[in-house]
């Protein structure tokens, strides 16, 4: 019984901790210090970032748009210093079907396929021993 009582105690505080950590990018600041939201885009726009939409998360400004070479992007930002304390590009969530709908073409300034005869136009690859 002891063991028990010993393991759901450890259990319970690992799972106490890993909440207390999940907390980390969350700003705390006062409301009265907080820069409005006008401060926020200007800040943007300097970054070059075209804002979408900025938003309230976990007492941090949201900002989502895209940056200066058109990438969607996601910035968590200090709402009193406008520092970034996270940034994300909106591809980078690790699904598989992030490729769903994009243009399978070759990737700009990729090589043509060797002229030896094994690869031509329109056809499959040709095997030779």
């Amino acid at each position: 019984m002891k063991k028990y009582l010993m393991a759901t105690t450890l259990l319970i505080g690992v799972g106490a901790a890993g909440v207390a950590l999940a907390d980390d990018d969350d700003c705390r600041v006062p409301m009265a210090d907080w820069q409005p939201r006008e401060a926020v885009q200007q800040m943007a726009e300097a970054q070059g970032w075209t804002v979408r939409r900025i938003e309230t998360d976990d007492g941090c400004y949201e900002i989502k748009g895209r940056d200066a070479n058109g990438r969607e992007i996601e910035v968590e930002v200090d709402p009193a210093t406008l520092a970034v304390v996270e940034f994300e590009y909106e591809d980078d969530d690790d699904d598989d079907d992030d490729y769903r709908g994009r243009n399978n073409a070759a990737p700009a300034g990729s090589a043509e396929p060797p002229s030896n005869g094994l690869f031509a136009p329109d056809a499959a690859p040709v095997v030779q021993q």
